[in-house]
């Protein structure tokens, strides 16, 4: 692979990076010819050593300064510009620093750093180590450390990583070049050796990088367009609350849409249903316009960028797990839809809470990974959530006996939505099965939830899953009845019941004069009734009872009613009798 190659490897490996020096620029309308009139052969950064890799680094700063002073701006388009940014960047190890602000936290140590070494005198080129002075002092790994004389800078070599064996800034040296270099800031620049850049720091925090904004900010008054509050540039504070405000009011929008479209389509339309994923998604999206506008039009620096990078990205993180859930939500109801699938049945309760498990694992997964993005170790967040888990576990007991009870209903099946059950006293049909508890319509219409650990732990009885409805009376006829009388009570009964409505030949009914007792003579009757509609089987029993009644009409035979005895006074009228127990054994 040529250098060329090489090079542009590189550069694209660093692209964003381009934009951040950009910030460093003033515009120019003659700028565009002068492109087609300079052609410079790229060049990579030389790391094999500590003189070679400070030298590469300061002549790199020295050219993007020279480009700012000539032509007033970097345009990441020309490949000479971004050649510079990307030595310039070569140089840096950033190892160690949070993936969402690699590239602007090391184009601000760079420029930092630079800042550093244009106020304190460098030892002169022959006192800087070199391979030949790296290997007469015992080789590259005796030697893997070099601090520049008279600053905290220090230059290391990388023992891993895609820059193995390279000289680079130290991961320590770029955490805290900011602060070194406000300890360094009052210094004025030094008057001999390598050349100095001026003022690059202050390019870097004030100078936007699109060329519209750019020339609007160049008429701005200069208290606007370098002053800082709060460190962030004074003419970047109006821009940025404004674009703040339209984020939050896209998001707010985006979010009440998404649930009153979702709330019309859900159980109607599954097509439309599974379209309004859009929502959530476009929402996820607008937290990273608002970092992008932030970054390379409003060019903000510093920790300010920061601050809005980490906000941005930790929204667009949570806003990546209402997708995850609503994505689940919307493979679960597709998968009910299908017509092999009962929406009411259990197997539909299951699908649900198997799709609301896998989301939260998703979304653990979704919040790690964000957080290992922001910055955050992965063993901090394993650490927070063993913890988290621990916490739980003790605290939320009830709730976890309640998930462990859904399972157990999951998996044995007991009932399902539109079922009636009896279960503690409650007789009902089955409204919803959650994850953790169970609603139950009454059939006096009132509703009752009962937490599915108790539904796991007791016993159900499901009405609605009988095969018929059997019926269990005794007729009753009076003691003086004749024998012929009562046997023919039980032709009736088993005439009326012959091949009755509802029957089922495995279900013959039964009729048998069953007992004396001391006031009637008892007939049982025994049938059953299929399917089991209830309302069928009341109309049924309705015309069995009139027909049966009829019957005993014309054969006269009487129905036994009980005893009733009257009591009255010793003068013969309805009165009832006072009667009262006297204790003889007491004196009177």
């Amino acid at each position: 692979m040529s250098a060329s190659d090489s090079t542009m490897a590189s550069i694209m490996k660093w692209r964003f990076s381009g934009i951040v020096l950009l910030s460093f620029v003033c515009f120019s309308l003659h700028s565009a010819p002068l492109y087609a009139q300079q052609s410079m052969e790229p060049t990579v950064a030389d790391t094999s050593s500590p003189r070679s890799m400070l030298k590469s680094f300061i002549d790199a700063c020295n050219e993007l300064h020279q480009l700012i002073l000539t032509e007033h701006y970097i345009d990441s388009k020309n490949p000479q510009h971004l050649a510079v940014e990307t030595r310039i960047l070569d140089c840096i190890d950033a190892s160690n620093l949070p993936a969402f602000e690699r590239e602007e936290r090391a184009a601000e140590a760079a420029i930092c750093l630079k800042e550093i070494l244009d106020r304190h005198q460098l030892p002169s080129r022959d006192e800087i180590p070199d391979t030949a002075a790296i290997e007469s002092a015992g080789g590259f790994e005796q030697f893997s450390i070099w601090r520049v004389p008279g600053t905290r800078i220090t230059i290391a070599r990388i023992e891993e990583g895609p820059q193995k064996h390279e000289y680079l800034f130290s991961t320590g040296t770029v955490d805290r070049a900011v602060d070194y270099f406000s300890d360094v800031q009052a210094s004025p620049y030094r008057t001999d050796g390598p050349l100095t850049s001026p003022d690059l720091h202050k390019w870097y925090m004030s100078t936007p990088h699109n060329p519209f904004v750019a020339a609007i900010v160049r008429r701005l008054p200069d208290g606007m367009r370098f002053g800082r509050t709060l460190g962030l540039t004074n003419w970047k504070w109006p821009a940025l609350l404004v674009a703040l405000l339209i984020t939050v009011a896209f998001m707010v929008l985006i979010y009440r849409w998404h649930l009153v479209i979702t709330q019309r389509t859900r159980g109607r339309r599954n097509l439309a249903y599974c379209l309004t994923i859009v929502y959530p998604v476009a929402a996820t999206m607008v937290p990273l316009l608002f970092e992008w506008f932030a970054r390379d039009y409003l060019t903000i620096r510093g920790t300010p960028l920061y601050i809005v990078s980490f906000c941005a990205n930790a929204t667009a993180t949570l806003a990546g797990i209402v997708v995850v859930f609503a994505a689940s939500n919307r493979v679960a109801e597709t998968v009910i839809a299908s017509p092999r699938v009962n929406r009411q049945g259990l197997n539909a309760q299951l699908i649900r809470i198997a799709s609301k498990l896998t989301s939260l694992v998703l979304a653990v997964i979704v919040l790690m990974v964000g957080g290992q993005y922001l910055g955050i170790p992965v063993g901090t967040l394993l650490a927070s959530a063993g913890i988290g888990g621990l916490a739980l576990a003790l605290g939320a007991q009830d709730t976890l006996k309640t998930l462990f009870g859904t399972l157990m209903l999951m998996a044995d099946k007991p009932f399902r939505v539109g079922e009636r059950i009896v279960i503690k006293g409650y007789d009902g049909v089955v409204e919803d099965i959650g994850l953790r508890s169970t609603r139950i319509r009454l059939l006096t219409s009132h509703q009752v939830t009962i937490p599915n650990d108790e539904l796991a732990r007791s016993d159900i009885e499901n009405v609605g899953r009988r095969q018929c409805i059997k019926r269990v009376t005794d007729i009753h006829i009076p003691l003086d009845t004749p024998s012929e009388k009562v046997e023919a009570a039980v032709a009736i009964l088993q005439e009326q019941l012959d091949n009755h409505e509802g029957m089922n030949p495995d279900y013959p009914p039964r009729v048998y004069f069953v007992d004396f007792l001391p006031t009637a003579f008892t007939i049982r009757v025994i049938y059953w009734y299929h399917p089991p509609n209830y309302w069928d089987y009341l109309a049924f029993g309705e015309k069995f009872n009139l027909a049966v009644f009829h019957a005993f009409e014309n054969q006269g035979i009487r129905f036994s009613l009980p005893n009733r005895v009257t009591h009255t006074s010793l003068n013969s009228e309805q009165a009832p009798l006072d009667v009262r127990m006297v204790d003889n054994s007491r004196g009177s």
